[in-house]
């Protein structure tokens, strides 16, 4: 594993400060097994645990005690960084370029947009989905680790794919208690996915509409034309039903990028931080 991302040391100092995983998960807006996970990676890269747990809560050990400092230090240079991109407050103006894959850049950043905005009516913002938009982009979501040099990273983390239905297709059709009783729905999905579904079912199948578009599939989907796949943050946020629970189809990573210092700039500095938070929230509520 490499370097440890902000995020993680934020779940420790709060773990630290407050003395118990549901304190610090309350305090941070998680809930207490993200949390627990958090601190998991955290304790997997240091090499060492972190916290043992006792009748009071969680104690911290010989490491935890002196990493604290340089945590504490970490946390006050985010504060110091967030301070410096706001301290001209509505007078921050200026356009951000921001790439992203479809399906997020479709169903997953407009509202978080949307907020920021809100935030920040001085700042415009070029959304761009197709291919190649991250060349000259001031910001990128992207689906994999980037390999080019001179970029500030971090990984939010993976997105399950799941089987989602409108609560209209199930008022109309019922939905599947096994994987066997999906072959008497109308599926929906990409061509050529049938057969990577088709094993994680348990049986041949072709899809009632097949669609290349993302975009064309969940609009399908929150139509009410059959059972299909988005990321489980998604179909909950659309109020989609789940179907068949706990099965997750595939995950896809979320990474943030942006050029270096100082190439980037104050607008697309505080568009990440915002973002980094956002998207973490949304991976979040797959959790939940």
């Amino acid at each position: 594993m490499g370097e440890p991302d902000w995020h993680l040391w934020r779940a420790f100092l709060a773990v630290l400060n407050s003395g118990s995983l549901s304190g610090a998960a309350r305090g941070l807006g998680l809930t207490q097994p993200t949390l627990g996970r958090q601190i998991a990676a955290l304790e997997e890269a240091v090499g060492t645990p972190l916290f043992l747990r006792s009748t009071d809560g969680l104690r911290p050990t010989e490491r935890a005690l002196a990493l604290a400092p340089h945590a504490a230090a970490m946390a006050a240079a985010a504060a110091s960084l967030a301070r410096a991109a706001l301290a001209s407050g509505d007078e921050l103006n200026g356009r951000v370029r921001l790439a992203a894959g479809e399906f997020l850049g479709a169903f997953v950043l407009p509202p978080m947009l949307a907020r920021f905005r809100r935030a920040h009516p001085a700042v415009d913002i070029d959304l761009s989905m197709a291919d190649g938009a991250e060349d000259g982009a001031d910001l990128a979501v992207r689906g994999a680790e980037p390999a080019q040099p001179d970029l500030l990273v971090r990984r939010i983390g993976e997105a399950p794919v799941c089987l989602f239905a409108h609560p209209a297709y199930a008022a109309a059709h019922g939905l599947p208690a096994t994987p066997a009783e999906t072959a008497g729905h109308t599926l929906i999905g990409r061509a050529g996915h049938e057969r990577h579904l088709g094993a994680l079912l348990g049986h041949e199948l072709r899809f009632g509409l097949r669609c290349d578009s993302v975009p064309g599939l969940m609009a399908a989907l929150l139509a009410g034309h059959g059972i299909g796949y988005c990321q489980d943050g998604a179909g909950r946020r659309a109020r989609l039903l789940p179907v068949l629970p706990g099965l997750v189809l595939a995950r896809v990573g979320i990474w943030l990028t942006m050029p270096e210092p100082p190439r980037a700039t104050p607008c697309a500095t505080l568009l990440f931080a915002t973002l980094a938070d956002e998207l973490t929230r949304y991976l979040d509520l797959a959790d939940a």
